[in-house]
């Protein structure tokens, strides 16, 4: 697939259909035993999660890692029968694509995939910087020197370290599909739309992506190892270890997440979904990215800091002897 198409694929994926079933009515809260009961069905998914209870339910949060391998063990029908026994579900951000914006990327897409006009990539990286990309471009036989930055930070973790292959079901798949099945409201936690995201990246410069390209090289030179310990950190609920991994620190570096436009409102959106659910009776499933809830001063971090009662594994690597905390 052309870089191209690679946006025009992830725009179209982005607008996957949510559950949007109507709340049911009001009855007796999913307290005491029922809510501890479907509590400890999630967990037992090996997907890490953390629990808010409150006086009327609870809110839980599942971290999720996208692009899953089929190898890592973990039991996704448990979290299918906590989703079943949900009063409500939150999903991640809704992607509003017109016909126009597809149309914009066919014609106009070449604006998000090269460099400007003139420009290559040793006009904006270091010497360490060129040197590891050129020896990258000599081992897979490709050319990266006109490429967008972005663009060669995709083709290295997807075709080259090869992550998104012989993958299952990520959790928000799963969650998604029982929630239609069982007829329990779901919702985005927000929505962008795709005239925004174009508009985004159409006016990024070349060197706000190169984050994300030096994160990309890392993580392929560490090879294909990481895919499969990211995926076994994750169902040990070893998060500082997902965190750590080169893949998942790739991840994190690249857009939107890294966006000055766009990354702190995706947090925010997920910090006030959060809180507001806190206050509902019953039971809400959130899943919710681990790069977002784990990283510091993330989701996680901030619903602590507004006093909210969260149990669930560490998130944070603990401070060495001697260290300083950051």
């Amino acid at each position: 697939m052309t870089a191209r198409g690679v946006l025009i694929a992830a725009l179209l994926a982005a607008t996957a259909p949510h559950a949007m079933a109507a709340e049911p009515a009001a009855g007796p809260a999913a307290t005491g035993e029922i809510t501890d009961e479907i509590v400890v069905t999630a967990r037992r998914s090996g997907a890490p999660m953390w629990t808010i209870k409150t006086p009327t339910g609870a809110v839980i949060l599942v971290g999720e890692i996208r692009n899953v391998p089929k190898a890592t063990p973990w039991r996704p029908e448990r979290l299918e029968g906590a989703t079943e026994r949900a009063q409500r579900v939150i999903l991640g951000t809704k992607a509003k694509v017109s016909p126009g914006d597809i149309l914009r990327l066919i014609f106009k897409g070449g604006g998000l995939t090269k460099l400007p006009k003139g420009r290559v990539a040793a006009d904006y990286l270091d010497v360490h910087q060129i040197a590891r990309l050129r020896a990258l471009e000599a081992r897979f036989d490709q050319d990266y020197a006109q490429k967008n930055f972005l663009m060669t930070a995709f083709d290295l973790l997807a075709k080259r370290l090869a992550f998104n292959r012989d993958t299952a079901d990520d959790a928000s798949d799963i969650v998604r599909k029982a929630a239609n099945r069982a007829d329990i409201p779901a919702q985005p936690v927000g929505e962008m739309r795709g005239e925004d995201m174009l508009d985004n990246l159409f006016a990024a410069a070349p060197a706000t992506h190169i984050p994300c390209l030096d994160a990309a090289m890392t993580a392929t030179e560490a090879g294909g190892d990481i895919v499969a310990a990211r995926g076994q950190a994750w169902t040990e609920f070893d998060v500082p270890a997902v965190m750590a991994n080169p893949l998942e620190r790739a991840l994190g570096r690249c857009w939107p997440w890294t966006n000055d436009g766009f990354g702190p409102a995706l947090r925010q959106q997920w910090v006030g979904a959060i809180s507001d659910a806190a206050a509902k009776p019953g039971v809400t499933l959130a899943v919710v990215p681990l790069l977002v809830l784990a990283e510091p001063d993330g989701v996680l971090d901030r619903l602590r800091a507004q006093g909210l009662p969260i149990v669930g594994p560490a998130w944070t690597a603990p401070i060495s002897a001697g260290a300083s905390p950051s």
